[in-house]
């Protein structure tokens, strides 16, 4: 199994595989992908170019990429502490009610992160700054397509520049904004998602664009993969299955949370980020949909309000109530197995597929 993608990354599969883990990230790049770390985690520019100092090395000469997020319109924004004075009360109070009710007791000692600074403009533009000092291959962009400066900066360097879209309109915008490949998102994916279905969306943007697309959303088997590549994508984006794998560094709560859950146990909402995106059902998300329950605020406020209550709900090693962002292919995780045995068996599988397909002619 090779497309052209394989060539334009410098890569022996098709396949991106994007996680927040740099071990994940590693991983993927020495089997044969490209990896693509996430970098919303990082509130410290520093911290980031000591992850991607460790990753030059992890990936033993491998490419790979990175993701940030960005908005193409440069935001009003202040410092966490304005920020903070935006969100009112009555949904402090709801948070603390809640995470009682759920008995989620507090952290041992007082947190005092000022949640995930990576949401906003300022942090991620210093994401890309740090990245530009790296040999990495790719810069993705969550949020569409960067701004036209990181745009030119990028190209200038020789690097590819990728967005995310959920809609063929979308999509066109970004090829004429500049962007280099396009990551049709459908419905079925973690995290910030839209409302149209990968088997719907991936036809109508490979048929808008004339660039690479890659296929997103629902994707966790070799039978997958090649029935991507039949809709006309270059090529496949998976976040969602790495999260089984031993590399991602997970408690055991999250572990057997996502280990039991199925196709259906995910919810689309806005109370991860303040934007559409799909979460895994449980306790915690169910408590957003009763009466009580106020709206969830706009990006970046809502990743403000709930990043402590994260940190409880995760240190609570309760496996109802773990805050995680996983795509509905997660019923499919059923084992924790190595990054390389898990590609190995989709490359194994979209080959055999593509050959019983080839056999129907």
């Amino acid at each position: 199994m090779r497309t052209d993608l394989c060539d334009l990354l410098g890569v022996d599969h098709p396949i991106v595989g994007f996680s927040p883990s740099e071990h994940v990230v590693a991983a993927i790049s020495r089997a044969g992908g490209f990896g693509v770390l996430g970098c919303v985690r990082f509130n410290d520019a520093a911290e980031l170019d000591t992850v991607l100092t460790w990753l030059d090395r992890a990936t033993e000469g491998r490419p790979y990429g990175v993701d940030v997020v960005m908005p193409g319109k440069v935001p009003t924004e202040g410092l966490p502490a304005d920020l903070g004075e935006l969100i009112p009360p009555g949904h402090r109070d709801f948070v603390e009610r809640t995470l009682q009710r759920l008995g989620v007791p507090p952290l041992g000692a007082a947190s005092d992160r000022p949640g995930v600074l990576g949401w906003l403009h300022s942090v991620a533009r210093s994401h890309v700054e740090v990245a530009l000092q790296h040999p990495v291959r790719l810069i993705a962009n969550a949020l569409g397509p960067p701004p036209p400066d990181v745009i030119a900066q990028a190209h200038d360097r020789g690097l590819l520049v990728a967005a995310l879209a959920g809609r063929a309109d979308h999509a066109r915008g970004h090829v004429a904004a500049g962007v280099d490949i396009v990551v049709a998102q459908g419905y079925e994916a973690g995290g910030h998602t839209g409302e149209i279905a990968s088997m719907v969306l991936v036809p109508e943007v490979v048929d808008a664009v004339g660039v690479p697309v890659l296929a997103a959303g629902g994707i966790g088997s070799g039978r997958q993969i090649a029935a991507a590549l039949a809709l006309g994508a270059r090529g496949v984006w998976m976040g969602s299955v790495w999260l089984g794998s031993s590399e991602y560094r997970s408690g055991p709560a999250l572990r057997e949370a996502l280990l039991q859950a199925g196709s259906s146990d995910t919810v689309r909402s806005r109370i991860y980020s303040g934007k559409p995106a799909r979460l895994l059902r449980n306790r915690w998300t169910e408590a957003w949909s009763e009466s009580d329950a106020p709206a969830p605020l706009p990006m970046p406020l809502q990743n403000l309000l709930v990043s402590g209550a994260h940190d409880r709900l995760m240190a609570s090693g309760d496996p109802t109530v773990v805050p995680m962002p996983v795509g509905q292919i997660v019923g499919r995780m059923n084992e924790v197995r190595p990054v390389s045995a898990i590609l190995t068996d989709l490359v194994t599988e979209a080959d055999e597929t593509l050959s019983q397909i080839h056999k129907l002619l």
